[in-house]
């Protein structure tokens, strides 16, 4: 069993910046590849990035490449996802979501065996 938290989600100004951080407890972190996904009011939860235990590899969506990085510190059994350049349309509840492949970079919703509870960002002037 892993438990997820998600922090750094608020409120910012477009062409902003924030910090999202996903604290993992439980069963070993370094056996789960970690991914960030969204949901919008009135949409499906979307795929946003991916990367593996190691930190080796990493997948983005088109709408964030460039923009969002994210990144994984097994000592601290923590990943992040940073975000730049934020837009409006970036508006969502963010979730981390834990997949036990660790090498697997996995982008359907149905292939994540945790999930944390999500962090509200807006984007808005």
């Amino acid at each position: 069993q892993v438990t997820l938290v998600e922090s750094g989600g608020g409120l910012v100004q477009p062409g902003g910046s924030l910090r999202l951080s996903c604290a993992a407890s439980g069963r070993t972190f370094s056996r789960y590849a970690m991914g960030w996904f969204r949901q919008a009011p009135g949409k499906e939860r979307e795929f946003v990035t991916a990367i593996t235990w190691s930190g080796g590899t990493t997948t983005y969506a088109d709408s964030v490449k460039g923009r969002f990085t994210i990144s994984i510190d097994n000592a601290k059994n923590t990943v992040y996802l940073q975000m730049n350049s934020l837009k409006p349309e970036d508006t969502a509840v963010y979730y981390c979501a834990a997949n036990s492949n660790p090498y697997y970079i996995a982008g359907k919703r149905s292939e994540y065996d945790y999930w944390g509870q999500g962090t509200q960002v807006t984007v808005s002037s």
